[in-house]
């Protein structure tokens, strides 16, 4: 797997707009890439440390992607609105509700369709791809249903390989989601100074503002739905606003260079 994460030695509070994204439209499918994928490719854009893929997907109702192959990738996917339906090759099929989330292990290899369950109704949803902790080994597949309540002006843990972050769902990269709805409040997230940050603003509209291990302000944005923001030496990241808020908390990769 190709990967590019130049990384300076000083903080990074980089924005990318929305509309900065490589945005397709298929018909029934509206896709949006934080990185390279499929036809989009920037060799500047490949990942963020082991963070891989961050697509923004809307399926017309009926509508999905067919049987594909998948191998050695850790996939979250996290309904926003509508009804997600897979199947895949070790027998598993299901519907995932809005607000829910779906876990491949790819490992050795997986096969897999993703389609709207619905007949009328757009399927929403964000498609997101860890590099694994570890390479091969079996595939696995696990879908975990969630209450607003568990993320309501709070963040919720939804899949973490961090041995200090419990979630339903286990990772084997040392990375953790998190997930949380903001109404009107003011939200803050911790960060070793090693790690990195990638934090999306799903819907809604928030302002962030970032600080280094020095307490130093080191970047502050006002965002809206779409809106995406990559983060490196920064401790802490604090948030106000009202909406959805999707942070990936990560380690850098072993190539990945300062300058």
């Amino acid at each position: 797997m190709e990967t590019s994460s130049i990384l300076p030695a000083h903080p990074v509070f980089a924005v990318q707009r929305a509309a900065d994204r490589a945005t397709y439209d298929h018909g029934w499918l509206l896709t949006s890439h934080s990185f390279s994928f499929a036809e989009y490719y920037d060799p500047r854009n490949i990942n963020w440390g082991a963070l891989r893929v961050f697509n923004d997907d809307r399926v017309a109702a009926g509508q999905g992607f067919p049987t594909h192959p998948h191998r050695d990738m850790e996939i979250v996917t996290y309904v926003l609105s509508g009804q997600l339906e897979h199947r895949d090759s070790i027998g598993n099929n299901g519907v995932v509700e809005a607000g829910g989330v779906q876990y491949m292990s790819a490992g050795v290899g997986l096969r897999h369709s993703e389609f709207n369950h619905s007949d009328k109704d757009e399927l929403h949803f964000l498609q997101m791809w860890v590099l694994p902790g570890r390479i091969g080994g079996e595939p696995s597949y696990g879908q975990v249903d969630f209450d607003l309540r568990q993320r309501r002006n709070q963040w919720l843990a939804v899949a973490s390989g961090r041995e200090s972050v419990d979630a339903a769902v286990e990772l084997t990269q040392d990375a953790a989601l998190l997930v949380s709805r903001l109404e009107n409040v003011e939200l803050r997230h911790t960060f070793e100074p090693a790690r990195l940050g990638f934090l999306f603003v799903a819907d809604g509209d928030m302002d962030a503002e970032a600080f280094n291990e020095h307490n130093e302000p080191s970047g502050s944005v006002s965002l809206s739905a779409g809106d995406g923001v990559r983060l490196a030496g920064i401790t802490r990241l604090r948030l106000q606003g009202t909406g959805e808020a999707v942070l990936w908390d990560v380690p850098r990769l072993h190539d990945d260079a300062n300058d």
